[in-house]
């Protein structure tokens, strides 16, 4: 983990470690097989934002954390895992975040069944605890992110999305999780019903600061792990894209859609795109929407009292939005 994220995670920094331990009990199976990839997918764990989210809220509303919000941080990683273990078979990606990924060593039929057993894992997580009111938030979760996607694809067939369009796909696809997290953190404290909604919009207008943030990468020049260009390369409609299209005149969009359309992997056809939308100042439009989501998710944070897991989320969201990958 970078030394940034240490920094910002010290108020929960206790939990985080405890937080490990339970989560690698929740995995664990009497399967040799099962446990071994169980074992390979925690090793390779990221940043652990989501969980950071869920503590976070859950100690804005009080400092003592119960076993609940554990469950709810364990709920969400091993839903989410498990969409990432199948959209690798989907994709039929042989990487995920600089690993091999699950199908790549051990074969889709493989990945499929460990992605099914993370599911079910999760949903008898809750159940066997009565989290009724958690399950709920991230299953309606994981049904919007699946509802993303799909819009996302029906839309990359005929490249016609409008920003309000674009905006939905990342609620749902990127957002929706985000907000869940913080929902989850304060429903598992025992909120009241307006407070996790209040959560649960901080928590989407992070994510979808944090995606458009992710998009504009697709221009950038530094070495970030994500390839310059990839979103244009894959047909992906992002909002710099979105915004020059709307400036230009029907001969250059249906010129530029062209080079989306037909790039085939060319730099010239992708430098192109990509030359055009900073030009028209997709660039600027589209960091000017990400601060004003960011100033929103800020000024519904500080709807909670005052504490330093308040402090810690205000620079987590502002990681957010300055990170460099």
């Amino acid at each position: 983990m970078s030394s940034p994220l240490n920094q910002i995670q010290a108020p929960i920094a206790v939990e985080m470690q405890e937080f490990e331990k339970k989560f690698r009990q929740s995995m664990q199976s009497n399967v040799l097989l099962l446990d071994k990839i169980m074992g390979y997918i925690v090793k390779r764990k990221g940043k652990q934002m989501r969980p950071m989210f869920v503590f976070f809220m859950a100690k804005l509303i009080q400092e003592q954390i119960p076993d609940a919000t554990y469950r709810g941080a364990a709920l969400i990683e091993l839903l989410h895992t498990a969409t990432l273990v199948h959209d690798d078979v989907v994709d039929d990606s042989n990487y995920r975040r600089g690993f091999f990924s699950v199908n790549a060593l051990w074969k889709n039929k493989i990945a499929v069944l460990v992605g099914d057993y993370l599911l079910s894992k999760g949903l008898l997580l809750s159940l066997n605890h009565d989290d009724f009111g958690l399950l709920k938030i991230v299953s309606n979760a994981v049904r919007e992110m699946s509802e993303g996607e799909l819009l996302q694809m029906e839309k990359a067939r005929r490249l016609d999305i409008t920003e309000d369009v674009y905006f939905e796909i990342i609620r749902q696809k990127t957002a929706s999780l985000i907000a869940s997290c913080c929902a989850v953190g304060v429903a598992s404290v025992g909120a009241d019903a307006e407070t996790v909604e209040r959560a649960r919009l901080f928590g989407e207008k992070v994510g979808l600061a944090f995606q458009i943030k992710d998009d504009l990468f697709d221009y950038g020049t530094a070495e970030i792990g994500k390839p310059v260009g990839i979103d244009i390369k894959e047909k992906k409609m992002t909002l710099p894209l979105i915004y020059a299209l709307q400036q230009a005149d029907w001969l250059t969009k249906r010129r530029l859609i062209y080079n989306v359309k037909n790039n085939n992997g060319k730099a010239d056809k992708i430098n192109a795109v990509i030359d055009f939308v900073k030009k028209s100042g997709g660039l600027e439009y589209s960091i000017n929407c990400m601060n004003n989501l960011h100033a929103e998710a800020l000024k519904l944070l500080h709807t909670f009292p005052a504490s330093p897991s308040r402090d810690s989320l205000e620079q987590l969201i502002r990681y957010t939005i300055e990170r460099e990958k």
